[in-house]
């Protein structure tokens, strides 16, 4: 029988919820809401703050007014890392979301082993970077094995972290990959593994090629893990520090001075943490910034 408009009204009607379940929801949520203020949300306006002092390791502090942020624009270091930092998360981004991607898809078809292949895979995002970057350095110094395998090869021998700066931040960006991928990898093959098959046999039906079904099927309904992926992406290459601090150290030449290892340095090398949190806080706007242009492109693509 026909649902009468009552039935309908009554069920389009929004469901209120009691006042005790609001207030239970409320209590289980404190706990998490609690450590977020006070382990993130205090910690972000605090570093805001002190980015208008001159904040000493004593506890003494002046207010300084915007004087940190002048400072840091015009500092020839900063700009060297700021575009340090930009040449890395553009050999960084699309490397990663090109290789993430590519693996989803080959692990999306395999049937026996998958989960074996899985685990493999994102067994580096569990790794100590410390040990892993160590053994990355011997692999790309000038003598190590891969010049010695190019060099067998009659190529010439390359500097990996020490030639120029191109050079030494794809070897980084190349490590990070190496490193992080599996994790990206898995949010994409979630999101492959909700597209519908028949969806693909429907186009193999009409004669789509594979190259067509990818284009029209996989990548459209793949574009929020795709997003979700290109944000998180972009937010770890403009804090890189790790790789840096135990590859390179910001070398050669500054060739790989990032602008978190800038940061880095000027509070804790040298005690100047009103401006390291000037610089933390134009990081910020930075990668907010960048994370709106994506959005925006990524919607106007969808339209």
């Amino acid at each position: 029988m026909p649902p009468t408009p009552g039935t309908l009204q009554a069920s389009r009607r929004p469901r209120v919820v009691s006042r005790d379940g609001a207030v239970a929801g409320l209590l289980f949520v404190a706990p998490m809401l609690v450590l977020f203020i006070i382990f993130r949300f205090v910690p972000t306006l605090g570093a805001v703050g002190l980015s208008f002092t001159n904040y000493k390791l004593n506890g003494e502090y002046d207010v300084v007014g915007f004087e940190n942020y002048t400072k840091f624009l015009g500092s020839e270091v900063a700009r060297n890392a700021l575009a340090t930092t930009l040449i890395y998360a553009a050999i960084y981004v699309p490397l990663m979301v090109v290789t993430a991607l590519v693996t989803a898809l080959v692990l999306n078809r395999i049937v026996w082993g998958s989960s074996f292949f899985r685990g493999a895979l994102f067994l580096p995002y569990v790794t100590s970077f410390v040990l892993a970057g160590i053994i990355w350095r011997w692999i790309f110094n000038v003598q190590g094995p891969l010049n010695e395998m190019l060099t067998n090869l009659g190529a010439p021998a390359i500097g990996f972290l020490t030639g120029s700066r191109v050079t030494v931040l794809a070897s980084l960006a190349t490590v990070s990959v190496w490193r992080g991928f599996g994790y990206s990898m898995l949010i994409l093959l979630a999101g492959l593994k909700t597209i519908p098959g028949e969806l693909y046999e429907s186009a193999m039906t009409d004669g789509a090629s594979a190259w067509q079904r990818f284009w029209k099927i996989t990548l459209p309904l793949l574009k929020p893990s795709l997003f979700f992926v290109l944000v998180i992406e972009t937010i770890g290459a403009f804090q890189v520090f790790d790789t840096v601090y135990v590859m390179t150290g910001g070398g050669p030449a500054r060739a790989s001075y990032s602008l978190v290892y800038h940061l880095y340095e000027s509070g804790f090398r040298f005690f100047n943490f009103g401006y390291a949190s000037a610089v933390g806080v134009v990081l910020f706007m930075i990668v907010f910034l960048i994370s709106l242009v994506q959005r925006a492109l990524l919607d106007r693509a969808e339209g």
